[in-house]
């Protein structure tokens, strides 16, 4: 999966503490496998999201 679309997605977050960004989806271990295994190029759980659309959910 592309790194780009990561960032753009409406779970990519940032966590201080570690000093780095991190999906937010509450995934067990059989689904991110299941992601990283298959042939698709987009996650399945993206959802577009910009600082315009954090800003409104405010």
């Amino acid at each position: 999966m592309s790194e780009n679309l990561c960032e753009t997605c409406w779970y990519f977050d940032y966590d201080e503490e570690y000093d780095e960004y991190y999906c937010m989806m509450d995934l067990d271990e059989d689904e991110v496998y299941r992601i990283f295994a298959s042939r698709q190029t987009r996650c399945p759980y993206y959802r577009q999201g910009d600082d315009y659309t954090l800003a409104r959910r405010q």
